[in-house]
């Protein structure tokens, strides 16, 4: 019988894991996969965003969809608690820009690499390559968590018996790192109900999408989207165009918003604005300006634009940027500050950082991240309903709500009080 069984070996299960069995209790770690933190590898585009330090208000703006709940958690185990805990696992960090935390070695593998050295050391029972199939209530009250394991292609069934269950399975993103969906059907078993899941974080499809697009970095850009005819985000920063369309940070903010609207069959658009800084009328003179110079006329625009748009524009993006507007010289300086794009679709699952939706959060307790359904249940991590932008707010909810899930575990089995 152990005290702990967490299920699910990535960012939240692993750091509920160590600080169970750092107060001393009896814990094991149930995991799909082969190894621990395979998501996490992935994370940061393979450096491992840790956290983000920005202060609870700033911080709280950046989670949907009841931020409120989260307080409790982060103050648990804030971003700076996050820093020294990896620190702590001999884990040097660095701050980039927009309060960001790193490794220093800009490597997952470095972050990863600690929280097994520390699984080990602390005597953490890990069973991988196991399939959770259900999780059961015993008549004196303790859970038995049945598995089927893959061992050289062969398939065991097992079990364990516990005191206490967390549930830290993640979501629905990125399946090929063994995401399921498998903690959904956990909590739904003990009445939970699982708000509705769509992928974030996600890239958008513009209709008719331009491959030549592909591998173009926009820097210091503003994105609009529009649904229908009402602008319902607005962000500045860097995108990327990539294989599936609009991706980077600017990108990914505005992705949750794009992909619940055209689940819903609205209308949606993205407004790309390449020259922010400037006014529109600035920016029309300037143009006026410099064609001139160049013998730029409105006669000789269409033989002339390839050329005179290179003042304006990476030169890569020149031909996708003249061929998907109808350039004129007396408009060029509305398309560069209004680059419509009606987006199509999006990419799911297989490639989105992040599940939106996910066991509701109103039947957690906030304060222990206990089950109010069945006591001694517990849930952590992106199998919640909350769910944040990119730049270390999903990490750090993770980190956060594992180790609070750790503390109500330890309350309720009665090692800690």
């Amino acid at each position: 019988m152990y005290d702990i069984v967490i299920i699910g070996a990535g960012a939240a299960g692993c750091v509920a894991a160590i600080k169970a069995a750092t107060s001393g209790a009896r814990v094991v770690l149930i995991e799909k996969n082969a190894k621990i933190g395979r998501k996490l590898m992935l994370t940061g585009k393979g450096r491992c965003n840790i956290t983000n330090l920005k202060k609870w208000s700033q911080f709280s703006t950046h989670l949907h969809s009841k931020p409120a709940f989260f307080k409790t958690a982060f103050y648990e185990f804030s971003n700076t608690d996050t820093v020294a805990f990896f620190e702590s696992l001999g884990v040097e960090t660095v701050l980039t820009r927009d309060d960001r935390v790193f490794p220093r070695s800009m490597q997952a593998a470095t972050v990863v690499d600690a929280l097994a050295r520390a699984l080990v050391r602390l005597k953490v029972t890990t069973l991988f390559s196991c399939d959770v199939n259900n999780v059961e209530t015993n008549p004196d009250g303790t859970f038995v968590t049945r598995f089927v394991r893959e061992d050289n292609r062969f398939l065991t069934p097992g079990a364990v018996e516990s005191r206490a269950v967390i549930v830290a399975t993640g979501g629905l993103s990125y399946p090929a790192t063994g995401s399921t969906g498998a903690g959904y059907e956990i909590a739904r078993s003990f009445g939970h109900t699982i708000k509705k899941t769509f992928p974030s974080l996600t890239a958008l499809t513009p209709a008719g999408y331009d491959i030549r697009l592909k591998d173009i970095t926009l820097y210091n850009i503003s994105l609009s989207l529009f649904v229908g005819q009402d602008m319902v985000a607005f962000e500045f920063g860097d995108m990327q165009f990539t294989d599936g369309g609009i991706e980077g940070p600017v990108g990914f903010k505005v992705s949750r918003k794009a992909v619940w609207a055209l689940m819903a069959g609205d209308k949606v658009t993205v407004a790309i604005d390449l020259k922010p800084a400037v006014q529109l009328d600035l920016l029309a003179d300037r143009i006026r300006r410099e064609a001139e110079q160049q013998g730029v006329t409105a006669a000789n625009f269409k033989k002339t634009k390839y050329t005179f748009l290179r003042s304006y524009m990476p030169p890569q993006l020149v031909e996708p940027f003249a061929d998907g507007n109808l350039l004129t010289l007396n408009n060029l300086a509305a398309r560069l500050k209004d680059w419509r794009m009606p987006i199509a679709d999006y990419v799911g699952y297989r490639r989105a950082v992040v599940t939106a939706g996910g066991v509701n959060i109103d039947e957690v307790i906030s304060r222990t991240m206990g089950s109010r359904n069945r006591p001694g249940l517990f849930f952590a991590g992106e199998v919640l309903d909350i769910d944040g932008d990119t730049g270390g707010y999903n990490l750090q909810f993770a980190f956060s709500t594992g180790a609070l899930a750790a503390r109500g575990a330890l309350e309720y089995t009665g090692i800690i009080r």
